[in-house]
């Protein structure tokens, strides 16, 4: 990604066991996710991909595309875009950084400062902190951390006071305590907060942890009740207090009065932020692509040639790394670099899985083409991808990196569109029969499919899952429900393989219920409800069965739609019906809504608002005559006598409602 992939020194996740750096979600209480081995945080030098960059697009691009609310508003989140004021400020005895904020009316708040305990301010300071024993072993606990569980897994307020070390408040000259803790990353904004006790909740609590004071700048009532709550007076006029010349201003006056106050001392910049950060795009494992760059004497990084490309893995009998190296640091002769005059050390680490895993639905529309990407046509002609369905797990990552990937080669021109996945589902999670997800902490509950595919069928399979409830929820998996589904595809088979149940005349006796199924498993199958669609082909075979024959139309219709949840029996059946060729291309069976429309229909008959009584009337019936049926019934009759009728209205083909006194 040219113009986009940097080579900088940054913090990452270290396993020395694994030899490698992992991301934040392959890291779980500070133990990698794959073996459980400790990760610290260390500084390396990495490729990265300056995703911050998409950050706008990526936004954007969410109101064109059908997904759920809820995974668009994670994608949000995580991006976290917010415009807001750097302010820098000064220490007591040299030196100085900068923080960010969205809150500049409340600068008149500061009461501590809390700085990344792994940043170079920290380090810059530690000759002048009197207390360094202590701040140390801090810093080494927070090294065993992952941004994840210092941020948003982060329930405690741990963190200790720099003793000796101040910041002056530019806007007052004030100085103010600086303090650590580990919910400050180093790599994220300038490494350093503004703490208001008084307006936010985490420096609330955390002042409290700490025994900070609290200065109340908003007028928003008790600070020990909700003042403290972030945002609590935006948007109602509340005003600030104790903030020298601007106190009595609104807020929305406040933040614009103070940030240009702060402009024209030259200390302070608005700023556009994000939560968003670079990319980590390096892993210190052999298998994944080969990062294609070559390091020159002089220092300089030489990107590979189109011509040298694919740049393939060599053969190594030694596929661990070690000390810190990545494996392909033992591939002595492939590491060195001699082209064209150019020589120089090959890079050795690798590209994340999720490199390849963020592009492959190009790939699969031509694969075969040696030459590009893909053929444009082709691309135009089948993206984006109509239907992707994928766990919610993946929302912040394969979901979000694909977006970031498909958006550069779009403007590339490589890409006909802006977004990959037109509409998104999640589906749910087969969970244990105690209700549990599956895993290692109830092995006896664990369902291995190849047993069920075994003993049962794979069409068995497919059948239970999907009639076992609506496919975006979890379900619990029962035996019974499988040998039901493997009854129900015994009752299908048995039925249309006796020649003596097909005729050739149709008698009509199946024509409605066959229409109607038709119809229902038709707009089933199209918003993906594939349960009520097995349930209404469950009330056709019952009618089948009751009747004890059934058109051959019918059977080659209803075996069509059969087959798409029973693919190998359904093609089974269709050679039984007589057909040389295979179902999957076939024409897709149409009703006839005349076929299915109701001679009489049932209505529910309510007295003020609650249902008194259920009749059945014509369907074309018209208000006078169903007003007549109502009135000539003698239980509803009964329930009239004696009473003054105020109003009466018939919902034609639903209700029909009496008011009385």
């Amino acid at each position: 990604m040219d113009g986009y992939a940097k080579h900088i020194d940054m913090p990452v996740n270290w396993c020395e066991e694994l030899g490698t750096v992992l991301s934040n979600d392959e890291v779980i209480d500070g133990k990698s996710e794959r073996g459980g081995y400790p990760v610290v945080r260390k500084n390396m030098k990495q490729w990265v991909i300056d995703q911050v960059a998409f950050a706008d697009k990526l936004l954007e691009g969410l109101d064109e595309i059908d997904w759920p609310e809820s995974t668009k508003e994670m994608q949000r989140h995580w991006i976290g875009r917010s415009e807001g004021v750097e302010v820098d400020f000064q220490i007591v005895g040299g030196g100085s950084f900068s923080i960010y904020t969205t809150c500049i009316e409340t600068i008149y708040g500061i009461t501590f400062m809390v700085l990344a305990p792994d940043g170079q301010i920290v380090k810059d300071l530690m000759p002048r902190i009197e207390n360094k024993e202590e701040v140390e072993a801090y810093i080494a606990e927070t090294l065993k951390k992952n941004d994840m569980d210092r941020t948003e897994l982060n329930k405690t307020k741990s963190g200790c006071c720099l003793k000796g070390i101040y910041a002056i408040n530019p806007v007052n000259g004030k100085e103010v305590p600086l303090f650590i803790g580990d919910f400050v990353l180093a790599n994220y904004g300038t490494g350093a907060v503004m703490a208001v006790p008084s307006h936010d909740q985490r420096d609330f609590e955390y002042a409290i942890v700490h025994n900070i004071p609290m200065i109340q700048v908003i007028d928003g009532g008790d600070v020990s009740e909700k003042a403290f709550e972030k945002y609590d007076y935006l948007g109602k006029g509340c005003k600030l207090m104790n903030s020298e010349e601007f106190t009595g201003y609104v807020v929305e006056d406040a933040k614009e009065a103070i940030t240009k106050k702060l402009e024209a001392m030259g200390v302070a910049r608005r700023k556009v932020n994000y939560h968003f950060r670079e990319w980590i795009f390096a892993r210190q494992r052999y298998w994944g692509e080969p990062v294609p760059v070559v390091y020159l004497e002089d220092g300089n990084i030489h990107v590979l040639d189109d011509e040298e490309l694919p740049l393939i893995l060599p053969e190594l009998s030694d596929y661990k790394g070690k000390n810190g190296k990545a494996p392909l640091e033992n591939a002595t002769e492939w590491k060195q670099y001699n082209h064209n005059g150019v020589t120089g050390t090959r890079e050795t680490s690798t590209m994340p899985g999720s490199a390849g895993s963020s592009w492959y639905f190009l790939r699969y529309i031509e694969t075969d083409n040696e030459n590009e990407l893909a053929n444009y046509e082709l691309l135009k002609h089948w993206m984006p991808v109509d239907l992707y369905i994928g766990g919610p797990e993946h929302t912040v990552g394969h979901l979000m990196y694909s977006r970031i990937w498909n958006r550069y080669l779009y403007d590339k021109g490589l890409s006909p569109v802006k977004e990959p996945f037109k509409k998104l589902v999640h589906q749910g999670m087969i969970l244990g029969s105690n209700g549990i997800k599956m895993g290692k902490r109830f092995p006896e509950f664990v369902v291995n499919p190849s047993d069920i595919v075994r003993d049962y069928g794979a069409d068995t399979l497919r059948l239970y899952e999907m009639f076992m409830g609506p496919l975006e929820v979890s379900k619990p998996w029962s035996q019974q429900g499988v040998e039901g589904a493997r009854r129900f595809i015994v009752r299908v088979w048995n039925f249309f393989t006796d020649a003596n149940n097909l005729t050739e005349d149709n008698d009509g006796t199946l024509t409605k219920v066959y229409h109607q199924t038709v119809k229902k498993v038709t707009s089933d199958f199209e918003v993906l409800g594939f349960n009520t669609a097995i349930s209404q082909m469950m009330i056709f075979m019952n009618a089948a069965y009751k009747a004890g024959k059934c058109p051959k139309e019918y059977a080659e219709g209803f075996v069509k739609m059969f087959s798409c949840i029973c693919p190998h029996v359904g093609e089974e059946l269709w050679s039984i019906l007589g057909h040389d060729n295979t179902i999957a291309y076939e024409p897709w069976p149409t009703y006839d809504e005349a076929a299915i429309k109701e001679d009489e229909i049932e209505i529910a008959v309510q007295m003020n608002g609650k249902v008194k009584a259920k009749l059945m009337v014509a369907a074309e019936a018209d208000e006078a005559t169903v007003k007549a049926q109502v009135h000539a019934d003698e239980a509803i009759a009964a329930l009239l006598e004696g009473k003054n009728i105020v109003k009466e209205l018939y919902v034609k083909g639903r209700l029909y409602n009496i008011v009385v006194k």
